[in-house]
């Protein structure tokens, strides 16, 4: 039993066992629909139980199709619909039954904190489905997708982050240290990674740059990834957040300091960060981006359970 809840504590080589076995995996479902399950059904009587205390979409359909093509089953549940958010029941106790009951634990929380703790008591693996200070499987995917378009190595590319230092960017950087990738951020001054971040960069001696200016950013980036300005819960002057980050858009014009093949990333929702051109343009490849997460995490949930191949 793997739990998998921070890019940074997993293994490089672990990763990259996840990221072949997706690829095999996705090839060898060209002719499958949806619900139809993989070959030797692995995860056949297997329970994944999903818990939200945050929106979702994607997150929410691609854990339900990865565990399903894996022959699995899933049961989504609400912080609300819970004794752990009315009944004041412990998450101690609620750790138990959802071990009894189930096989694996996705749990979308608004606390690190809360995370760690499910994971002490929890006696099945457990998965981030993004929390406060990460998104392992959205970077991972996004990885893969990346890898699949290139034809190349991570490693061997120019990547850059333009926009607010989040969860997402966290991960990424988490990424960028352990598949060894130049990465290349640009925010405003106001808005860069906070001191532990920037700690396990400097420790890290990684090829990482941070920079206010979105131009320089961008020069010769082969992938430029964006997310929204105003996160889930963002507790923050909304109308000035948005005007510090006006210099920062994705637009034809700063995508035109990249390389002429760069692509474009966002993990959507969107917002106003990047421009309707650049969006809907060849660039952009923020559909096979979403879509690849079922064929990542279903090799995360295999490696969470000891069953890669």
């Amino acid at each position: 039993m793997k739990h998998f809840i921070n890019l940074k504590d997993i293994p490089a080589k672990d990763l990259r066992k996840i990221l072949i076995d997706a690829k095999k995996r996705k090839n060898a479902r060209k002719k499958l629909n949806n619900l139809e399950i993989d070959k030797g059904a692995p995860l056949k009587g297997k329970l994944l139980i999903q818990m939200f205390e945050k929106s979702s979409l994607r997150t929410r359909l691609s854990f339900f199709l990865a565990i399903s093509q894996l022959a699995g089953r899933t049961l989504t549940l609400r912080r609300d619909e819970l004794h752990i958010s009315e009944g004041g029941e412990s998450i101690e106790d609620t750790a138990k039954i959802l071990s009894n009951f189930g096989d694996a634990f996705m749990l979308r929380t608004d606390s690190d904190e809360k995370l760690e703790e499910f994971k002490k008591y929890l006696s099945i693996p457990i998965i981030n489905g993004l929390s406060p200070s990460s998104h392992p499987t959205q970077i991972l995917s996004d990885i893969f997708t990346i890898e699949e378009i290139k034809k190349k190595p991570i490693s061997k590319l120019n990547i850059t982050w333009i926009g607010d230092s989040n969860n997402v960017l966290n991960s990424l950087i988490a990424a960028s240290i352990k598949f060894s990738f130049k990465l290349n951020i640009g925010c405003p001054k106001n808005f860069q990674p906070n001191k532990k971040i920037l700690s396990y960069i400097k420790s890290s001696k990684n090829k990482i740059f941070i920079c206010d200016d979105p131009k320089i950013a961008a020069t010769d980036a082969e992938v430029i990834f964006s997310d929204k300005v105003i996160s889930m819960n963002d507790k923050v002057d909304k109308i000035k957040k948005l005007n510090d980050f006006k210099r920062f858009k994705i637009n034809k014009k700063l995508m035109s300091f990249a390389k002429k093949n760069c692509i474009f990333l966002h993990c959507l929702p969107r917002g106003t960060e990047v421009d309707e051109k650049v969006f809907s343009s060849k660039q952009s490849k923020v559909w096979i981006q979403a879509l690849n997460r079922v064929h990542v995490q279903k090799s995360i949930l295999l490696y969470c359970f000891g069953k890669l191949r």
